[in-house]
């Protein structure tokens, strides 16, 4: 075997040619005991359970309104995702993206703000800060063998320091320039849905299409049709409705399209990139992955400027939102929420597992329990209580799918 070979493994599933049947595939999707597949149908059924409960206990959960709240809500918790998502794939764990987040959206502010920066410099400067944290996280982790979970919680503390140093004595700083605030308030006309919902359908389409044809050409056996069918309707059914929910409040959210953008550019890297395959290599075994020239230390380096940057953007999305910041910025439960969102959606706390779409779904699990709870009106120590009982339950899942891959 190659050293090609090893350092760039299929997540798509093993390289052996086999006669997949639709039965087949569709009991892979349920088991989801492959070591790369994301229990993606196990978290769908659980949000809908979710939902449908919900709904139950108060029928305006399910309005358009709420719902476009609800996306609202999670886009900044899914965008630090993402780079949760790039660094437990590798085995590592960053604890200090909460802070990273708040300091990330005071650099923006005061530079905004007390400086008179315009936003867009502010912004760019904000995400630069965010990725200078994440290399000195990095090299100290790469260089010294320093465990993530020391360094970045230290970091968690001393970031945070830094962020109530720029606040100053006041604490808050609202924020008030229009291209600030029009990152979480601007929204497009249906019609903006519907072309991106075409171009998506259509893209994903020809790529279906020209997988099997390459198959056919080196003379390797295709998928059934029918599964190919099915899995096309249900993107285009789930983006179709998407579209109809958010048309029918407000319109389409641009924060919602950067950060399906987002999502989207990262699982191409991740998925389609000898980066991207690194990723998992190292995740699954650092040494392994070394003796076959993969530069772990330099992939190491890279993920955590990734992750302190989505971090940032995070922040900034939520300063957004907020118009304003102050010194609870990136602190409570906003850590919890992005790793335990990740988690939920499927990616393993064990490296080399996962899907940067469980980004998204996990986000969106977590989020609408916090939404129905709130509709509800419960307390807040019961909310704490059921999120940390769904947290340990997808710790537990994660775990027993590890147990099965091993055996």
């Amino acid at each position: 075997m190659s050293a090609q070979t090893l350092i760039s493994p299929s997540p798509d599933g093993p390289l052996k040619d086999r006669d997949i049947s639709l039965a087949a595939r569709l009991r892979g999707l349920v088991r989801a005991d492959d070591a790369t597949r994301v229990g993606v149908l196990q978290v769908v059924i659980g949000l809908a359970v979710i939902w449908a409960v919900f709904y139950i206990l108060n029928p305006a959960f399910l309005s358009p309104t709420n719902l476009t709240n609800l996306a609202l809500q999670i886009v900044a918790v899914a965008t630090m995702s993402i780079g949760v998502v790039l660094v437990l794939l590798i085995g590592e764990i960053d604890l200090s993206i909460g802070t990273v987040s708040g300091l990330a959206a005071s650099v923006m502010a005061v530079l905004n703000v007390s400086q008179g920066l315009p936003a867009a410099w502010a912004i760019f400067l904000a995400l630069g800060c965010g990725a200078v944290v994440g290399l000195i996280h990095g090299l100290i982790i790469s260089t010294f063998g320093v465990p993530s979970f020391v360094v970045t919680l230290g970091g968690l503390i001393g970031w945070q320091g830094l962020q109530l140093l720029l606040l100053g004595d006041t604490g808050a700083i609202n924020l008030t320039d229009p291209a600030i605030e029009g990152l979480t308030s601007s929204f497009f006309a249906p019609w903006v849905g519907w072309a991106l919902t075409a171009i998506l359908v259509a893209a994903i389409s020809v790529r279906t299409f020209g997988v099997r044809v390459n198959r056919r050409k080196v003379g390797l056996n295709n998928t059934p049709v029918a599964a190919d069918m099915i899995r096309l309707a249900v993107i285009a059914l789930v983006l179709a409705t998407t579209v109809l929910v958010l048309s029918a409040s407000r319109g389409i959210p641009l924060s919602v399209l950067l950060l399906l953008g987002l999502v989207l550019l990262m699982d191409f890297i991740c998925r389609r990139t000898l980066f991207g395959r690194r990723l998992f290599t190292v995740g699954g075994d650092a040494q392994a992955a070394s003796r076959v020239g993969v530069h772990v230390k330099t992939t190491t380096v890279l993920v955590f400027v990734l992750v302190s940057t989505f971090a940032a953007l995070g922040g900034i999305l939520s300063a957004s939102r907020l118009l304003a910041v102050n010194e609870t910025s990136g602190a409570g439960e906003i850590l919890l929420n992005a790793i335990a969102g990740v988690v939920i959606g499927g990616t393993s706390l064990f490296g080399g597992r996962g899907s940067v779409w469980s980004a998204v779904l996990g986000a969106l699990v977590i989020g609408s329990i916090s939404n129905g709870m709130d509709l509800l009106a419960l307390p807040s120590p019961v909310k704490y209580m059921i999120t940390g009982a769904v947290l340990i339950a997808a710790v537990i899942f994660d775990a027993v799918m590890r147990r099965r891959q091993s055996r």
